[in-house]
This record gives structure tokens, C-alpha cells and sequence, in this order.
């Protein structure tokens, strides 16, 4: 029987390992949301350290990374709707987009009242600075071309599209040098296998 003192927040929260990303997609090793929300945040976390460090800006590096470890929170109750389907009509887009609010919404509301308007400001994406979300969307798209990397590099040519798509996306990020800094850096290694990532 529930506690109805106890908040079912993180309860919910703990299910995005339970949501399967790429649904459409024949996939060589399945990827949560949960796992996909660690990476996302560790990329958004260097794209922000990066800003300030090598191009001067003045990112808010914990802001960044509280918001991208809860940028799918929403889809614990949506569900992780294909991209195609997603933007295969406007209206459709808008209406996923609305939902997606109410279920941000819904997912803060979970929270004792005491708790509730600090973490409403990192999940509901009405609350976050454009700033922010642009370089937790940066991430978001860093972490699915990554996925795309992996999945070409054990021979599965169903991500091929996607990572066209997703290449195409990152060049045109010419306002965020920290993605060109990123990828010039850090993106070719995800193509080596463990020996040769172990080799010195």
C-alpha cells in the first residue's frame, strides 16, 4: 500500500531505463533513456566547460547539466515518439510539443510542494534560458550522432541515414564553437575498438 507522504518523483524517474530509444531502428545494442540522459548530460558538461575555457563565454556549467540530465524526463510518460513520426506534420509537431509540456509539468508536480518550483526551473523547458537549451540540444544531437558512430562502426548500415542527417545538423551549429571543439577532439575515438583506445 502507498505512503502517501512518500512522492512518487524518482520512482517515475527510475523507469527511463525502461524506455528503448530508436524504436524504428534495428539496433546492434539497445539504448535507454536513461543512459542516453548520463551521456547527454557528461557532453552538455564538456560543451559548456569548453565554452567558458577556450572561447570566453559565461556558461552556468551546474544550470547546463541539471537540465540536460532531465531533458527526456517527459518521455516517462510520452514515451520516446520516432522522429519521423514526430515532425511528420506540423501539427503533430505541435501537439507532441504540448504534451510534452503538460507532461513536464505532471512530472514536477510529483514533487513535495517544498521541492517543486526548484526543479520545475531544470525540467519544464517554458522555465530555461534559450542559452541553455541550445547547448543541451548541442548535446542531444552530439549523443545520437555518437550512437549513429557506434552502430556504423560494428557494421550496422541502418543508422547511415540518421548520421548523415545528424552530421549535417552539428555543421550547421557555426554559434557554438564548443561542438566544432567537441567533435575535432573527441568523436573519432568512438570509431576505435577497446585495444585501440588502450593502445599508448
Amino acid at each position: 500500500m502507498s505512503n502517501p507522504q512518500q512522492s512518487h518523483f524518482f520512482a517515475y524517474l527510475s523507469r527511463m531505463k525502461y524506455i528503448y530509444r530508436w524504436g524504428l531502428m534495428r539496433n546492434t545494442r539497445a539504448e535507454n533513456v536513461q543512459e542516453h540522459s548520463l551521456q547527454v548530460a557528461m557532453i552538455a558538461h564538456a560543451l559548456a566547460v569548453i565554452g567558458n575555457q577556450e572561447f570566453g563565454e559565461d556558461n552556468d556549467i551546474g544550470r547546463v547539466v541539471s537540465v540536460a540530465l532531465y531533458h527526456d524526463a517527459s518521455e516517462i510518460i510520452t514515451g520516446d515518439l520516432p522522429t519521423p513520426v514526430k515532425y511528420f506534420r506540423e501539427d503533430i509537431r505541435d501537439s507532441y510539443k504540448a504534451l510534452e509540456a503538460h507532461a513536464e509539468r505532471k512530472i514536477a508536480g510529483l514533487l513535495p510542494a517544498s521541492l517543486r518550483e526548484s526543479f520545475a526551473e531544470v525540467i519544464e523547458s517554458a522555465r530555461i534560458e534559450p542559452e541553455v537549451l541550445q547547448l543541451v540540444k548541442a548535446a542531444d544531437s552530439l549523443s545520437a550522432y555518437l550512437k549513429c558512430i557506434e552502430e556504423r562502426a560494428t557494421g550496422n548500415q541502418e543508422f547511415r541515414r540518421a548520421e548523415e542527417l545528424l552530421k549535417r545538423k552539428l555543421d550547421e551549429m557555426t554559434g557554438l564553437p564548443a561542438v566544432t571543439y567537441f567533435r575535432e577532439h573527441f568523436v573519432d575515438a568512438f570509431e576505435l575498438t577497446l585495444d585501440d583506445l588502450s593502445h599508448d
